[in-house]
């Protein structure tokens, strides 16, 4: 298995960016936490660090698309540098503005500056592509890596975040986000020669990729995929409380990831021959299948006992993460034109991203109106419309694909030849 990652990394250069990749992504999975926290330290209130939360993801939906299409046409080093800027100058407004008591609408308005945050996850990707883009096997491998170093970036990020924040001082975990963004960002733009070339001639014209099928069928998969997310995240916190460990939420959160990273891993290992669109479906259903345990557990189970069994569900459910996530992002690189790359892989982390801020206050409200229990049938529910979305929307799926593999070489998307 290891022999196939030392492949991926021959390449010059390769392992420089996508190590710093990883830092510079880092800060992703620590605003939405640290915002929470430091409010939640300062104001002794959780609901407008909540509220901030996802407003600062609708504000990424918003912009980060055009921010990568920007990225695909002039370059990634001259639009990330001063989006990275941006943001920056946004995060120390609502530091600022949260230290010294401002005006709430304030913090909203830095909170959506904060929004220009470029994706560094999809400009690695877009960089694996061009590398590889001729090598399917090595691309696999690649795109396999990265899905378990995000999954790194959200076991590491938030508990930096909320433990700086609750042990330093309020305003810590948030700017060592800050810290970790300039830095990651400096680093993977200095990587040079082998930053993909930008394609100012084929945006001059043409819609944006989310007009694309295949395109639309995976954001809306992949949003009600971050459904499920962002409400495991809620209600295993709840659920942990209510039965008398509350610390006890990070493990069980924590041992979901780890059953995705190993999944992850495995799958990056493997060679696969079969139909990709195939592949992305049975993922998403045997993710939907695994969430039926979890419920189960926690109805019957009490105490210490309904913990381990709630994790050992999550951890089965987990095993179906990274594939699914992998396979989106090798279907995306399918679909689109290598001049729309960075773009293409930023709409489907953006339905994601979405998903998570709906599946977070949706929890909430379950969990308030029906026990922390019942609210497990909120990412059952996510995951079966998941499964259902993805089912439905295969066979534009596949005609999208077709399509692509019959375009002119001069228009073919970066993964066809």
């Amino acid at each position: 298995m290891l022999s196939s990652y030392r492949q991926i990394f021959a390449a010059p250069g390769s392992l420089a960016f996508s190590l710093t990749g990883l830092v510079a992504r880092l800060p992703i999975s620590m605003t939405g936490i640290g915002i929470v926290t430091m409010l939640g330290e300062i104001k002794d209130s959780f609901w407008l660090g909540g509220l901030l939360s996802a407003f600062l993801a609708v504000s990424a939906a918003v912009l980060g698309p055009r921010i990568s299409r920007l990225v695909d046409r002039h370059g990634q080093r001259r639009v990330a540098l001063p989006a990275t800027a941006v943001t920056v100058l946004s995060a120390a407004g609502l530091l600022l503005g949260a230290h010294y008591g401002l005006p709430d609408w304030t913090l909203f308005v830095f909170a959506a500056g904060m929004g220009t945050m470029p994706s560094t996850g999809s400009m690695v990707r877009a960089r694996w592509a061009h590398l590889y883009r001729d090598e399917p096997p090595k691309l696999h491998t690649a795109y396999s890596f990265e899905a378990v170093a995000d999954e790194v970036c959200f076991i590491i990020g938030p508990i930096l975040a909320a433990t700086l924040a609750t042990s330093l001082f309020p305003e810590s975990g948030l700017l060592l986000a800050g810290v970790f963004l300039v830095t990651g960002v400096l680093l993977f733009t200095a990587q040079r020669r082998t930053e993909p070339p930008a394609h100012p001639v084929e945006h001059r014209s043409g819609a944006s990729v989310v007009r694309d099928k295949g395109i639309q069928t995976l954001i809306l998969t992949l949003a009600a995929v971050g459904v499920v997310f962002g409400s495991v995240e809620v209600v295993t916190v709840a659920f942990a409380k209510a039965q008398g460990h509350p610390a006890a939420s990070g493990y069980v959160l924590a041992v979901y990831a780890l059953g995705s990273c190993l999944a992850g891993a495995v799958f990056g290992a493997l060679k696969f021959t079969g139909a990709m669109d195939r592949r992305f479906l049975v993922g998403v259903g045997v993710m939907a299948a695994g969430m039926a345990p979890l419920v189960v557990a926690a109805q019957l189970l009490h105490g210490t006992a309904a913990l381990v069994g709630v994790g050992a569900a999550l951890f089965l459910s987990g095993l179906a993460i990274s594939p699914t996530l992998i396979t989106a992002m090798a279907l995306v690189e399918r679909l689109v034109p290598a001049a729309r790359l960075t773009e293409g892989m930023t709409w489907t982390t953006t339905g994601l991203t979405l998903g998570v801020a709906a599946g977070s206050s949706s929890a909430g409200i379950v969990v308030d109106a029906a026990g922390s229990a019942n609210g497990y049938w909120v990412p059952v529910a996510a995951a079966v419309l998941a499964a259902t979305a993805a089912y439905a929307g295969l066979p534009r799926l596949r005609g999208q694909l077709l399509a692509a593999a019959q375009a002119p070489a001069a228009q073919a998307p970066s993964g066809v030849r």
